[in-house]
């Protein structure tokens, strides 16, 4: 436990250190973003939405950049007059630099930045069989783009020194084998870029966090499944999804990682910083020998 010393001649009311030792452990109610501007990559469906849906609901403004112009639209319009659409390509360094410009414009000021666009690989599981076009095609959304988008946010939140920045990693980045070495490799970039930056953006009051998901059967995950899985009907591959998890009674759904977003945007998270925030009802945390019941050993 911590020791603390006071110096001599020194008094302090029960009262006051009662107000020191609680300050900070309350916990928000309502609309925990209010008065927040918050701009999202990848927002237009799955996660994104799930959070940018959450975060409008939680009194924030929230600018949805995505290369899915319609569906990015229909979306902002679904949230209402708190959000914004804006096309954003996170290949292009300059589609990222206007949408943080954008977010300015529109609602004066930015200061939650939730990197979350990504795509899924789908590749050879054998390292000798590696495309290495595919993998820089990969690392040129999942990796790149996430830095261009901490860049970019940095360059507005540094003068006001406050926010905080997210970013979509993955269980798969966490432990070895659940997917292609591609796109692995770029969720564990992804939790490494958020420790590096985070080691600097600290010093101006930003906070910088990743979330790393367990499978959900968004519409990314699906696409892959497919693929995986030709002509097998939607509903059954969700369950193949699904029936991958430990947690008993529970499956990982999109608004998970949008209430993990929610925390980690908010006041309740002021002081977790570089922090990756796993969202796996412990399949990460744990691996059984599965040792045979005594009465199946023979003797």
């Amino acid at each position: 436990m911590f020791k603390f010393g006071f110096s001599k001649g020194v008094s302090i009311s029960r009262t006051s250190l009662a107000e020191i030792f609680t300050k900070g452990f309350s916990t928000q109610h309502g609309r925990k973003l209010e008065g927040k501007v918050a701009l999202i990559t990848g927002a237009a469906s799955g996660i994104g939405k799930a959070t940018a849906t959450k975060f409008v609901n939680n009194g924030a403004k929230v600018v949805i950049a995505d290369m899915q112009r319609q569906l990015g639209q229909d979306t902002a319009k679904e949230l209402g007059s708190n959000a914004a659409f804006i096309a954003c390509d996170v290949t292009k360094e300059s589609d990222i630099s206007n949408a943080v410009d954008f977010a300015i414009s529109k609602f004066n000021q930015l200061d939650i930045m939730y990197n979350n666009a990504g795509v899924a690989c789908n590749s050879p599981s054998s390292i000798v069989d590696l495309d290495l076009a595919l993998f820089d095609r990969v690392m040129s959304i999942n990796v790149r783009g996430v830095m261009a988008g901490i860049k970019h946010a940095s360059r507005v939140m540094i003068p006001r020194r406050t926010g905080s920045i997210l970013c979509t990693a993955s269980v798969t980045g966490v432990i070895g084998g659940l997917s292609q070495h591609t796109y692995a490799v770029s969720k564990a970039t992804v939790i490494g870029i958020v420790k590096t930056v985070a080691s600097e953006l600290r010093k101006y009051g930003i906070r910088v966090n990743c979330i790393s998901p367990f499978a959900i059967p968004t519409p990314l995950v699906m696409e892959e499944m497919s693929r995986l899985y030709p002509g097998v009907d939607a509903q059954r591959l969700v369950e193949i999804v699904h029936n991958t998890g430990t947690l008993e009674g529970e499956n990982c759904e999109a608004i998970d990682i949008a209430n993990a977003a929610l925390y980690l945007a908010s006041e309740d998270a002021k002081y977790v910083n570089g922090h990756n925030l796993v969202v796996d009802g412990g399949f990460t945390s744990f691996k059984s020998l599965e040792f045979p019941a005594p009465d199946q050993v023979v003797c």
